[in-house]
């Protein structure tokens, strides 16, 4: 059946390319979800962990785990509780369909649902081109799909959680046995250069400033990064994600948008450095080697 369906896929290119495009939308739904309801998870959890070690009455951490998660409960809108149905959970249309506002409460819902859904059917797109039907685009659409929402999280939270980053550089490694982007040796050294890079860097800035520049997370990502595109690509990524953050960074001070002491992530920049490498990394180097 799985023969089948690329047979089918590499005859007919839309269909492909319109399945790429609705599945990244629903998951674009989905990493909302994963974006707002994981951070919340954690937080519980180590509550209730804390609890558990300091030997403090209990309450009822135990129970709001076990009755919030990934999936359950259902959506609902967060000021009047209203469950939302089939029909206003479509991707981008129901946004448009709903003028923006819940049809309960009429509050305005945020345009970061339709934009981040937007964003990964786009995202996904860009990904079947660029592989076409093989088993990297399956690989390339996971690695896409788990870096946008580690971008959402550390956006809102500063934070980079372990259980998304960790997992992220095991696959890696794992699709390195296969040569899937890299070999297993280059896969291996760039998680290890990754970590210790930026590791270097935040040890010489603390002993320079007495302040802490980044954090762990960020170590862990790039180390990921390096297990899906090898050790090679490692001083590119670094580079790509210096610029694109200085150029934030100014940006968002010159608009006022922050301030001077104001920790702004670094991971959102890591992300987009990262796919940039895994997608093109090759082709770039290619042609600054020609330019050189």
């Amino acid at each position: 059946m799985t023969e089948n369906l690329i047979t089918v896929f590499q005859t007919s290119p839309w269909l492909f390319y319109t399945t790429v495009l609705l599945t990244g939308l629903c998951v674009g739904s989905f990493l909302n979800v994963v974006a707002y309801r994981l951070p919340l998870m954690m937080e519980r959890e180590w509550k209730h962990d804390c609890q558990e070690f300091l030997q403090l009455k209990p309450d009822n951490s135990r129970k709001e785990l076990s009755k919030f998660n990934l999936a359950i409960p259902g959506s609902a809108c967060p000021n009047c509780g209203h469950q939302l149905r089939a029909w206003e959970n479509i991707p981008v249309l129901s946004y448009i369909f709903l003028k923006a506002k819940c049809s309960s409460c009429k509050i305005h819902i945020s345009a970061q649902y339709p934009v981040i859904e937007a964003l990964t059917g786009v995202v996904s797109i860009i990904v079947a081109i660029r592989f076409g039907v093989s088993l990297q685009t399956l690989a390339a659409l996971f690695f896409s799909w788990t870096l946008i929402t580690l971008t959402l999280i550390d956006i809102k939270t500063q934070l980079l959680p372990d259980n998304i980053t960790l997992p992220l550089l095991w696959a890696g490694i794992c699709l390195s046995f296969f040569n899937v982007f890299t070999d297993l040796q280059a896969s291996v050294m760039g998680a290890i250069a990754g970590y210790m890079v930026l590791w270097v860097v935040y040890q010489l800035f603390k002993i320079i400033t007495r302040k802490e520049g980044m954090g762990f997370g960020d170590f862990k990502l790039l180390a990921a990064l390096g297990a899906w595109t090898g050790i090679n690509d490692i001083p590119q990524i670094i580079l790509l994600s210096s610029v694109v953050g200085s150029v934030v960074g100014i940006s968002m001070l010159a608009l006022g948008k922050t301030k001077s002491q104001q920790t702004i992530p670094f991971g959102p920049y890591l992300a987009i450095a990262g796919w940039i490498a895994l997608l093109w990394g090759e082709i770039i180097s290619e042609k600054y080697l020609s330019f050189l």
